[in-house]
C-alpha cells in the first residue's frame, strides 16, 4: 500500500470567501509522487504534468489535482463529500501502485469532449428549461460531467443519442 494516511484541511476560496461551496487540501503522509503517470494511464487525466509529477481530473464538476505530497478537490459541498472522494482516489491511487507492473504510464493529458461539439448539437433556443442561463453554459456542465444529455428536455432524440456517442469517446470517472 503506497497512500495510508492523509490529514484534511477545508476551507472557502481565498477568492471570494462568500462561496457556498468548499475546497479542501489532503496532506499526505507519504510521497506518491511515482505513481502519478499510472494513476493518470488508469483514470485519464485532464491535466498532467511532469516534473513536479502531478495530475488533474474533472469528476462531477469538481476539480481534482494530485501531487505528490497534496491532493486538492474544489467545489465541494462538505467534508462528507471530500472524505468519500478521499477514499475513492486513495484505493485507486493503491490499486494503480500495485498494478503498476502491467500499467503503461502516461505523461500526457486525456483527451477531453469539447463544449462547442455538445452545443452544436442543442437546439440553442437559450430557453432556460434545463436550469442554466444558456445553451453554452448547458454544453460547459455537460463536458465536466455535471449534467447529461437527458438534462436538455427540448434536444431531439437523434441528437441526444449523437452527443451521448460523443460522450461515451472519453474517459468518465466515477467516484
Amino acid at each position: 500500500m503506497l497512500l495510508n494516511r492523509y490529514r484534511i484541511e477545508m476551507f472557502r476560496p481565498a477568492c471570494n470567501a462568500s462561496f457556498q461551496s468548499l475546497n479542501c487540501h489532503a496532506q499526505l503522509e507519504e510521497d506518491i509522487g511515482e505513481v502519478i503517470p499510472y494513476l493518470n494511464a488508469v483514470l485519464g487525466g485532464t491535466g498532467f504534468t511532469r516534473e513536479p509529477p502531478s495530475v488533474m481530473f474533472r469528476v462531477h464538476g469538481r476539480l481534482i489535482a494530485v501531487h505528490p505530497r497534496k491532493i486538492a478537490i474544489n467545489a465541494l459541498n462538505d467534508a462528507e463529500e471530500a472524505e468519500k472522494i478521499l477514499r475513492w482516489l486513495q484505493q485507486e491511487i493503491n490499486e494503480a501502485w500495485e498494478r503498476r507492473e502491467a500499467i503503461t504510464p502516461s505523461y500526457a493529458a486525456a483527451p477531453r469532449p469539447q463544449p462547442m461539439a455538445v452545443v452544436k448539437l442543442l437546439p440553442k433556443t437559450n430557453c432556460g428549461e434545463c436550469g442554466q442561463a444558456t445553451c453554452l453554459l448547458f454544453s460547459t456542465l455537460v463536458v465536466q460531467g455535471v449534467l447529461g444529455a437527458e438534462g436538455c428536455p427540448r434536444i431531439s432524440r437523434g441528437n441526444r443519442e449523437r452527443m451521448e456517442e460523443y460522450l461515451a469517446r472519453f474517459p468518465r470517472i466515477d467516484y
